[in-house]
């Protein structure tokens, strides 16, 4: 029996289908969470066996990663068959206990579609590149070549080198934005359009909440395959590809955000809708119209419901200006739409590492992420705090990291396994030699350690949380007055009759601020919240929050 069949008409029909709305998102990569079986590699049963944990967290959600039939080139993200698991991380009957589990402990399942290209392994392109004229033919991105034998046009990978790869059957060119391994789907064709369409019925079907939608703004490409404007150097952008791509020296006008998208995103949410309560997160890749793009994609109740771009996962600290401008430009962008926010994921490093933070300010950013407008998605090991692990080049898997070495390291220092006790070197993720290595450094963070230190940032995140989930204005509601004060970052939320005054000190020094006009009550004393002074102003502390509920009198 499928998880989906253990709910009852009535349980779906009385969700609240505006349940991802401020919600927060725990991701999980499976070949690192937990292994149940010794083979070195996480797995669905090993996910099962920790959600008490994520229960524990206080989250709403979980995503996980891709666990689809796959050769495993890029780890998941190379699709071999969209409507079955891979051997390695279990089996279908093992995703279904996964639901049903997570569903009796409150937790609802996101899953992550990679609906822009497939493995070259897929059956689809097996048949699409037999010839010119099989039903399949058109499925893929396929071009005959220059006059002189090279590409059709200048298109860059993200992996690196040109987009486009020789196929000697067919004595045409394919398309990949990613590795060789990963032909583009041709979204242009509309059996391709439905096919997909009822791979998202059939996990719906299964029982699944949602979906993450990797790299939802390359579906489509130019359909007169024009050449990308180079971008001028002062320009470029490390956001999406590390400086040493070329990926950078274009501005990607013809090979992705194309707007033939929005059709197509109109058709993906209607079939949402025949589910009440589904809900989708896209990810938009793009350093120049990333926001931009989640505006479009988000307006109105007929697209995507939420996206994330890449504001936040960027290299650069977030300071108080930043969150100012990135917040303002968002609510700008996408006046009509819906945010989903978080500073780290499994493709970028640790944002501990990445910003160099102190414990201290890994607290205050906790803190105000739980205090933002918006949904939220939190990584795997971000509630321990870890850092970014170091891999030996001999120890590294990622192909991406492979082909930049050394100047980019790729993702697998933050991809390692989960540290769950400190007692052996694989802390207690694994009784094989797992796949990736777990850091030593990782091990005094482990989950152990921390469950048994009431002040540690484990205990923190489930402070935060918690608090985010007892204020309505938080969850749900607007913002307004965002505001950066030096280093202080503060603005307000508001919910129905419910108004939080927020104030972050994001500095290592002292910072004060004058207190808000109104009668307002110190909450969030737990999260180290200050109270206004004597003098009418709040005096904050090196990482310190303000926060305040508004009284009415």
């Amino acid at each position: 029996m499928t998880a989906h069949q253990t709910l009852s008409k009535d349980q779906i029909l009385a969700a609240d289908a505006d349940w991802w709305r401020g919600a927060v998102i725990y991701q999980i990569y499976p070949r690192s969470y937990q292994d149940s079986n010794g083979d070195g590699i996480g797995d669905l049963n090993g996910i099962t066996s920790r959600l008490s944990h994520i229960q524990s967290l206080g989250v709403d959600a979980i995503w996980i990663s891709p666990f689809f039939t796959s050769p495993m080139k890029d780890f998941g993200y190379d699709v071999s068959d969209y409507c079955d698991v891979d051997p390695m991380f279990g089996s279908l009957s093992d995703f279904d206990v996964l639901i049903e589990t997570a569903h009796a402990l409150g937790l609802k399942v996101m899953i992550d579609l990679v609906l822009s290209h497939t493995s070259d392994q897929h059956p689809w392109f097996a048949e699409s590149r037999e010839d010119r004229d099989n039903p399949r033919a058109d499925w893929y991105v396929w071009s005959d070549p220059k006059e002189d034998g090279t590409p059709p046009n200048n298109w860059l990978s993200i992996f690196g080198g040109s987009a486009w790869h020789w196929d000697a059957r067919r004595e045409q060119y394919y398309l990949h934005n990613f590795l060789v391994s990963q032909p583009d789907l041709n979204f242009h064709c509309a059996e391709v359009q439905d096919a997909l369409l009822d791979v998202v019925r059939f996990w719906l079907d299964r029982g699944v909440d949602g979906f993450r939608l990797d790299t939802i703004n390359f579906y489509f490409h130019d359909d007169e395959l024009r050449s990308n404007p180079a971008l001028p150097k002062e320009k470029r952008d490390d956001t999406i590809a590390p400086s040493v791509n070329p990926y950078n020296h274009q501005l990607h006008l013809y090979s992705k955000n194309q707007p033939e998208n929005l059709d197509f995103l109109k058709r993906f949410r209607a079939v949402l809708d025949e589910y009440p309560a589904a809900t989708a997160v896209g990810e938009v890749g793009d350093a120049q119209f990333g926001l931009e793009i989640m505006g479009q994609y988000t307006a109105g109740d007929d697209m995507v419901h939420m996206c994330y771009s890449f504001e936040f996962l960027a290299k650069e600290r977030p300071t108080a200006a930043r969150f100012a401008d990135v917040l303002t430009r968002i609510d700008k962008a996408a006046p009509d739409g819906w945010a989903c926010l978080a500073f780290s994921n499994h493709d970028v490093v640790r944002h501990a590492t990445r910003w160099d933070l102190p414990p201290a300010a890994s607290r205050a950013l906790t803190t105000l992420m739980m205090c933002l407008r918006g949904s939220l998605c939190l990584y795997q090991g971000e509630e321990l705090g870890l850092h970014e692990a170091d891999v030996p080049f001999e120890a590294l898997q990622d192909p991406y990291g492979i082909e930049f070495w050394p100047e980019f390291k790729g993702r697998d220092g933050c991809r390692t396994p989960m540290v769950w006790e400190p007692s052996n070197q694989n802390g207690g993720f694994s009784n094989g030699q797992p796949w990736l290595p777990v850091s030593h450094e990782h091990l005094a963070y482990s989950v152990a350690a921390q469950e048994a230190d009431p002040g540690s940032l484990l205990h923190h995140y489930r402070r935060a949380i918690a608090f985010r989930h007892t204020h309505k204005a938080l969850v749900k509601g607007t913002h307004a007055d965002v505001t950066a004060t030096g280093d202080v970052l503060h603005f307000t939320r508001t919910q129905g009759d419910e108004t939080l005054f927020v104030a972050i000190n994001l500095s290592g020094e002292p910072a004060a601020l004058d207190a808000p006009a109104g009668h307002w009550v110190q909450v969030g004393q737990e999260l180290g919240s200050t109270g206004l002074a004597p003098d009418g102003k709040l005096h904050l502390g090196p990482w310190q929050p303000a926060l305040a509920l508004r009284v009415n009198q």
